[in-house]
């Protein structure tokens, strides 16, 4: 076993067989297996972490899946309902713009128009026929205002998702866990049936056939055991492998909130996350980004780096996390410092990965010239912000020796007043 952990070390990804052979292991090396992991991100990814300024649209809360662990979902005339209206999508979308945003992430409920004839009607008033058709028009108005557009709509069908690569940059569907167990009678996915594992899974399977640049991850802390979360990294990773569109894989842990099924259930420890975290680095190919949600591990940024990580995702200055409303963003600035103490520099990034934009079957020509200003405008406001924080840096250091400088000379003084006083005496 740790044989395979220094081999993953260097670059070799834990092989199926050892990966599950430690899920199964009672008291796994997690320092060897966290020493490893910040190895092989260092290699790939060196001393830099990444996040994606953005928007969070969710045009819709409505969904026809009942998942015990979501406070997002709402019925049609369920107190905290909504559709956004487009006036609102477009005031979103021009703030996030002044304020320095670079993705639109439009995010919704599955399926609404299939359970709810209330939902096709307000869609209609709205002058679309579908999710989607509002989704491409949501997606150009971002673009129109110099936004690249991510889309998370739960399952979506070939011609959908061929639709929505015309006017996206990437995509991106959470897994969550490749469990069948999970939806079983009194299980988290079992009033979910857009959550079904081998559904999920043929979707990214499809938008890899597709040559979408794909964002996918796992959802740990929902009832699922360490072997199931083993199992679903596996099942990405094996899928990856098939197509080498994956761009990141998201390790979320479950956090409880009221009003959810499972509003006592218990959350993640720490010592849990980042083991994740870690073997989800050595499993995963060294082309595939690692990230976490900074809100949801708000006092472990460290714990986080330590384990492999190398993105942080989505943080927005405009929107607040709709999906975990209880779980304020962090302060860029604040996470910034964070990522300093522990000797990496954050760096904001587009949300489509470098490796995608030059490879033209992944990307539609015409959003090629957008994502290049995109890149643009974040690689001369990184440049500005390390310039700052250098500034700032020298500041500090010159204040520090005034301040010793002015510390020794009060000393000098009083060595000098005390000498007085003696010969005085």
């Amino acid at each position: 076993m740790l044989r395979a952990i220094e081999r993953a070390a260097l670059g070799e990804p834990l092989s199926d067989k050892d990966a599950r052979a430690i899920a199964d292991c009672a008291d796994p090396p997690a320092g060897a297996i966290r020493e490893a992991a910040r190895a092989s991100r260092d290699r790939s990814f060196g001393r830099v972490v990444t996040y994606s300024p953005k928007v969070f649209l969710p045009l819709t809360n409505l969904c026809r899946d009942r998942c015990g662990y979501c406070s997002f979902r709402r019925s049609p005339g369920e107190a905290g309902e909504w559709t956004m209206t487009p006036s609102e999508v477009t005031a979103q979308i021009d703030r996030a713009r002044d304020l320095g945003c670079a993705e639109a992430l439009f995010c919704l409920g599955d399926k609404p128009e299939k359970a709810f004839s209330s939902y096709r009607r307000t869609l209609a008033s709205l002058g679309h026929s579908s999710t989607v058709d509002y989704l491409d028009w949501g997606a150009r108005t971002a673009l129109a205002r110099g936004l690249l557009p991510h889309t998370n709509a739960g399952l979506l069908t070939d011609a959908e998702m061929l639709r929505l690569k015309e006017v996206n940059v990437s995509l991106g569907l959470m897994l969550e866990s490749s469990s069948p167990r999970l939806c079983e009678p009194g299980m988290p996915h079992h009033r979910a049936p857009d959550k079904r594992p081998d559904r999920r899974l043929a979707m990214i399977e499809a938008a890899g056939r597709l040559q979408i640049p794909f964002t996918t991850g796992i959802l740990m802390g929902i009832g699922e055991t360490r072997r199931e979360r083993i199992d679903s990294l596996i099942a990405v990773r094996s899928l990856h492998r098939a197509y080498r569109h994956i761009q990141e894989v998201i390790v979320q842990p479950f956090r409880a909130a009221p009003g959810m099924p499972m509003h006592r259930a218990p959350e993640p420890d720490d010592a849990e996350i980042t083991l994740t975290i870690a073997m989800a680095r050595l499993i995963l190919d060294d082309d595939v980004s690692l990230q976490a949600p900074p809100n949801l591990n708000p006092d472990a940024t460290g714990k986080l780096l330590d384990s492999g990580l190398n993105d942080f995702g989505g943080i927005s200055p405009v929107t607040p996390d709709y999906i975990n409303p209880r779980h304020p963003w962090p302060h860029v600035d604040a996470l910034a410092e964070g990522c300093a103490r522990a000797g990496f520099a954050l760096r904001p990034r587009a949300s489509i990965y470098d490796r995608f934009v030059d490879r033209l079957e992944f990307l539609n020509p015409s959003l090629r010239a957008p994502t290049r200003a995109v890149q643009t405008r974040l690689a001369t406001a990184s440049a500005a912000q390390s310039q700052l924080a250098t500034a700032g840096a020298a500041q500090s250091q010159l204040a520090t020796a005034g301040a010793a400088k002015s510390s020794l000379a009060a000393l000098g003084a009083a060595q000098s007043g005390l000498a007085a006083g003696s010969r005085a005496q």
